[in-house]
């Protein structure tokens, strides 16, 4: 389906930005809410509907919460509305099954599956049209009269299925004055062939590594295997979602959008707590500013400090997914950045190398929790990554994978960026070339593989 929707994509693209860009300006946003919607029902057209009912919700509550300003409970009531509504969809189609099984295995019941398919993007625009009502109700943000451009914030196709997280302040004055012109729309091509060559050409080919050693099982693999498979894994997340997210930023721009930063080369951090400065940064701001400081944040007791933290990663961790693995691998952050704040943070920053080689380390280990669902299978790995048992396998792996593996610990620190920005940023003949270089090469990957996953697509 996600190999189907690249090749879509790029079908879809020029006549969608032909359209927006003849498109009158009073009816730019309307183009844009059809275009949106058409591009979601092609792939996911029984889930149509939830896109409306959003729209309709979050609208309505906005509004009734801005006409009702001088009657407290009233402006409540909507602001719950919205939140239950948008929370029910999220915890009905993503965790259902999931409270199933726990609730059948603990007391026995019979509870049945719902048997439904987890709608694309669910979790994004969930969290998106909740800051909106969220915003209006703190007065942060006036509520959106015209339903057709509060509309196109909830579906705007670029970032639709997998963020970045744009809450509607992000983008109100281009949502109503826009403007596109030649270098926004060559610096939006530029960006969504970076993300394009960092998904397909990095993602996928140190993906297959991950593959093969998960597919093998722990038992059939030496240490030295799994610690490669799991270094795999750290990569092709990161190339994955940091690739998409460019993608959609580029596409923004090309719209006359600026989406905010999403990844800031989080494998370059000294620590955890920068580590989630840096790695998805607007579900981070997200759960700080709508979980961690109406709890109080850290202007409480230390205990209260403490509890604020466990609950917004046990909300980040179970976020991703209805899986124990997922809550655990958001406790693992809960625990390691309290010890940090507490003990750590002062001799990281003292000591580089080590805080490098200590950050390193605890992701891989963070990766292979949040990679294996079953939690006998995860036991096994984790058991192999620590036995020390021997063998040859590894040698194989850096042979097909060594030159794959060299280029993603490149890439992910800002060395090409800093390089381009020095010498080449001037020389726009020799940018072109190369663009078209990689985007030559990743259509043509496209064309040719057959492997071609997107991880966040299932959150």
């Amino acid at each position: 389906m996600v190999f189907s929707s690249l090749l879509f994509l790029f079908r879809f693209m020029p006549a969608a930005f032909l359209i927006c860009y003849i498109t009158p300006k009073k009816l730019k946003n309307l183009a844009l809410l059809i275009l949106s919607l058409f591009f979601y029902a092609w792939g996911e057209p029984k889930y149509i509907w939830i896109m409306i009912v959003s729209i309709l919700v979050d609208y309505t509550c906005g509004q009734g919460i801005k006409h009702l300003g001088g009657r407290k409970s009233w402006r409540r009531v909507f602001l719950l509305a919205s939140v239950f509504i948008n929370l029910g969809m999220l915890l009905f189609f993503k965790y259902a099954d999931f409270f199933a099984d726990n609730l059948n295995a603990l007391f026995g019941w019979s509870l049945p599956h719902t048997g439904l398919t987890l709608p694309l993007g669910i979790s994004f625009y969930t969290f998106q049209t909740m800051s909106y009502t969220i915003d209006v109700y703190r007065g942060k943000v006036e509520a959106e009269d015209n339903i057709i451009t509060f509309g196109a914030f909830v579906v705007l196709f670029p970032q639709l299925i997998a963020g970045p997280i744009v809450k509607y302040s992000d983008i109100s004055r281009e949502l109503k004055e826009r403007r596109i012109n030649l270098p926004q729309i060559q610096d939006g091509i530029r960006l969504f062939i970076m993300g394009l060559g960092s998904k397909v050409l990095l993602a996928n080919n140190i993906g297959a590594l991950w593959t093969e050693a998960e597919s093998l099982g722990a038992g059939n693999l030496s240490t030295a295997a799994a610690w490669l498979g799991a270094i795999a894994f750290s990569f092709q997340i990161y190339f994955d979602f940091s690739g998409y997210s460019l993608m959609a930023i580029g596409l923004g721009k090309m719209l006359g959008f600026d989406f905010p930063q999403n990844f800031n080369y989080p494998y370059i951090s000294r620590s955890i707590t920068d580590f989630w400065r840096r790695w998805h940064m607007t579900l981070s701001s997200w759960f700080r500013e709508y979980v961690y400081f109406p709890l109080g944040g850290s202007r409480v007791s230390t205990g209260r400090m403490y509890f604020n933290l466990f609950v917004v990663w046990a909300c980040t961790g179970f976020w991703h997914g209805a899986s124990w693995n997922f809550l655990l691998w958001g406790l693992f952050f809960f625990v390691v950045l309290v010890i940090e704040k507490r003990y750590l943070l002062s001799t990281l920053e003292r000591h580089r190398i080590f805080s490098h080689v200590y950050v390193i380390f605890l992701l891989i280990l963070s990766w292979t929790l949040f990679a294996i669902t079953d939690f006998s299978a995860l036991g096994a790995y984790f058991g192999r990554l620590f036995s020390f048992t021997g063998g040859s396998d590894w040698l194989y792996y850096l042979r097909n994978y060594g030159v794959t593996l060299l280029l993603c610990g490149f890439f992910s620190t800002p060395v090409l960026k800093n390089f381009y920005q020095k010498y080449l940023a001037e020389k726009k003949w020799l940018t072109t070339i190369l663009l078209g270089v990689i985007l030559v090469l990743s259509v043509a990957y496209l064309v040719d593989a057959t492997y071609n996953p997107f991880l966040y697509f299932r959150f």
